[in-house]
C-alpha cells in the first residue's frame, strides 16, 4: 500500500513551518516531505521527527539561490563545487533523519549552455553523487519539470529522464515520478507511470491535480485510479502530496483519508 507522504513546503500554510509536522501527523500522515530542510539544524528536525513518529520521506539537495532564479546547479559546469557541497550537506541531513530519498534538481542551463555540456555535467554529478552513498539505503531521485512552471528547465520529459537513467546505469539513482507535472507536459501519465514501476526505477511518486494544482481529487487527473494502480502493482513507497490546497488543508483531505493509515 502506498504511503502518503504531506509535503510542508505545500501543506499547512495556514501554520508557521514548525506546526506543520504535528498537524500532518494528527491528521494520520505517517510520512512527510519538504522542498529544504537546511534553516532548522539536523539533529533538532532529526528530534522532531523521532517525538511525532514521522518519517521524512524526501526532500531536495541545496538548489543554488532561489530567489535568484536558481533552480538546482547539477548542469551547471561553472557551479560544479558549489553543487558538491550541497549535496555533502544534504547527506547530512539525510543521515542523521534518516530520509532515503535525495532529489538532485538539474537546474536551468540558460541559452549559452549548450544541452550536451548540460547533460555531461548532470551526468557527472550524480555519478559523484551515487559514489559519496557508500552502503547508505539512500537513493538519489531525478525529476521532470513542466516548462509551464519552471521554463527553461533542463530534465523536463519522461523518456530524458528515462536516457538519463539508460546512460548512469547506477540503482542508486532512480526517478522521482510527478504526476501533476507529466499532466501538464505530456499526459499519459497512468502509463508512463506503469513503464517506470515495471522498469524497476520508481523511487517516489507525487501527486497534485491538473491544472490547478490543487487537491489531487479535482482537475484531469483520477488520483482514486492512479493510487489503486499502484497498490495492485505492490508499489510500497512513499506518493508526495505536493499540492496547494484550494482552502484549508485539513479541509480539503477528504480524498486521503482511505489511504492514511496513521
Amino acid at each position: 500500500m502506498p504511503i502518503l507522504a504531506a509535503n510542508l513546503s505545500f501543506l499547512y500554510q495556514e501554520l508557521p513551518a514548525d506546526e506543520r509536522w504535528a498537524a500532518a501527523r494528527a491528521d494520520g500522515f505517517e510520512a512527510c516531505e519538504i522542498l529544504f530542510p537546511y534553516a532548522e539544524p539536523a539533529a533538532q528536525l532529526a528530534s522532531r521527527l523521532q517525538t511525532l513518529g514521522l518519517q521524512l520521506a524526501l526532500f531536495n539537495a541545496p538548489a543554488g539561490d532561489w530567489s535568484a532564479g536558481d533552480r538546482g546547479l547539477a548542469c551547471l559546469p561553472a557551479r560544479r563545487d558549489e553543487c558538491r557541497a550541497g549535496l555533502l550537506q544534504a547527506l547530512d541531513y539525510a543521515t542523521a533523519t534518516g530520509t532515503r530519498r535525495l532529489h538532485v534538481m538539474a537546474g536551468v542551463p540558460g541559452a549559452s549552455l549548450v544541452p550536451e555540456a548540460a547533460q555531461d555535467c548532470y551526468l557527472e554529478q550524480l555519478r559523484w553523487a551515487a559514489e559519496q552513498l557508500g552502503e547508505s539505503e539512500l537513493r538519489l531521485c531525478i525529476e521532470p519539470i513542466n516548462g509551464i512552471d519552471m521554463p527553461g528547465y533542463f530534465l523536463h520529459s519522461q523518456a530524458q529522464a528515462h536516457a538519463l537513467l539508460d546512460l548512469l546505469n547506477d540503482d542508486r539513482v532512480g526517478l522521482q515520478f510527478d504526476a501533476y507535472h507529466c499532466q501538464r507536459s505530456e499526459g499519459e501519465v497512468l502509463n508512463k507511470l506503469r513503464q517506470a514501476f515495471e522498469r524497476g526505477r520508481l523511487a517516489h511518486v507525487q501527486i497534485a491535480g491538473a491544472p490547478d494544482r490543487h487537491e489531487p481529487d479535482r482537475g484531469e487527473l483520477r488520483v482514486e485510479a492512479l493510487l489503486q494502480a499502484l497498490d495492485d502493482w505492490g508499489y510500497t513507497g512513499h506518493v508526495g502530496c505536493e499540492y496547494r490546497p484550494a482552502s484549508g488543508t485539513r479541509e480539503g483531505l477528504g480524498w486521503a483519508r482511505p489511504w492514511l493509515r496513521g
